[in-house]
């Protein structure tokens, strides 16, 4: 999700994260750098919902 509709801020609000959801759309995902922080989250596991839960990491 975060892959497309990522720079849309949708990935964010989809966590419960709707601050940060909202300045990714306003910062059209804030020109690639809001991309290379979650790709970055993403890879070592320590992006979280909005109440601090861990995401679960399946692979396909």
């Amino acid at each position: 999700m975060s892959i497309v509709l990522g720079s849309l801020g949708i990935d964010r609000c989809y966590l419960g994260k709707i601050g940060t959801g909202l300045l990714k759309f306003v910062t059209f995902g804030g020109l690639g750098m809001w991309r290379l922080i979650d790709g970055i989250l993403m890879a070592t596991g320590a992006m979280r919902d909005a109440q601090g839960r861990a995401l679960l990491r399946r692979g396909y």
